[in-house]
């Protein structure tokens, strides 16, 4: 029988925002999903947030821009910072206590990460969104969500995607791709299976965390994925 975890990780990515297209914020797409996770606070989930930074700024799609690596990481880590406050804003105008916590000092917009400040948050039932990445260039958001969720003493991370799962290769690219249900962490680091970066999967299998990597643009996909429901890929 499933049961609901007590905590959990969301891993969402700034392109779930976006418009069609994945870029800028739209206000429909950014309204949608903070029902949804308002939806999982009302079943007494507490709930801390990673976003990602690719409907605004991405290195890997700007390359052409000219800017260095570092400083292109940091205008990304800056594009999580603003997602996370208009999350914040929709989330918190469907009545919902929210704070925004960033490990870039940004004091007028969101309060410096302090794992012992974000945990009380949780215990006070707020939803936590952990923005500005893990404050450093050359690591992804993912990183930072295994991070996050490790110091947070979070149950799972659920990974919201646009699939619905790990596959042995890009399903999109390769049609007889096959879907794993379940899937080690040594298989996927082996693999070089791209759902997550390798430094986000060895934290992962180091802590002991699990991860679920499902399509969120499935019905009720993100509460069937806290409430432990069997949907998209297991990793272990």
């Amino acid at each position: 029988m499933a049961k609901a975890y007590k905590r959990i990780m969301l891993k969402i990515s700034g392109e779930v925002l976006g418009d069609k297209k994945g870029e800028g914020i739209d206000t429909v797409s950014l309204n949608k999903i903070a029902k949804e996770i308002v939806n999982l606070h009302k079943h007494k989930i507490e709930v801390a947030i990673v976003i990602g930074g690719g409907n605004i700024w991405r290195y890997r799609d700007t390359k052409e821009a000219g800017i260095e690596r570092t400083t292109s990481d940091y205008m990304g880590m800056l594009a999580t910072i603003m997602n996370g406050v208009a999350l914040q804003t929709a989330i918190e105008r469907l009545g919902v206590n929210c704070r925004v916590t960033t490990a870039i000092d940004l004091p007028q917009l969101a309060e410096p990460y302090i794992r012992r400040r974000a945990e009380r948050h949780l215990e006070k039932k707020r939803i936590v969104i952990c923005a500005g990445g893990t404050g450093n260039p050359y690591f992804t958001t993912d990183t930072a969500a295994a991070l996050r969720a490790i110091e947070l003493g979070c149950d799972v991370i659920l990974k919201a995607t646009k699939v619905d799962g790990v596959y042995t290769a890009d399903p999109e690219k390769v049609k007889n791709a096959k879907k794993y249900d379940n899937l080690s962490y040594d298989k996927a680091i082996e693999k070089n299976l791209k759902v997550m970066d390798q430094t986000a999967f060895s934290l992962c299998r180091e802590a002991k965390i699990k991860v679920v990597v499902f399509n969120m643009h499935k019905k009720d996909a993100i509460l069937d994925a806290a409430m432990g429901k069997k949907v998209g890929t297991l990793v272990q």
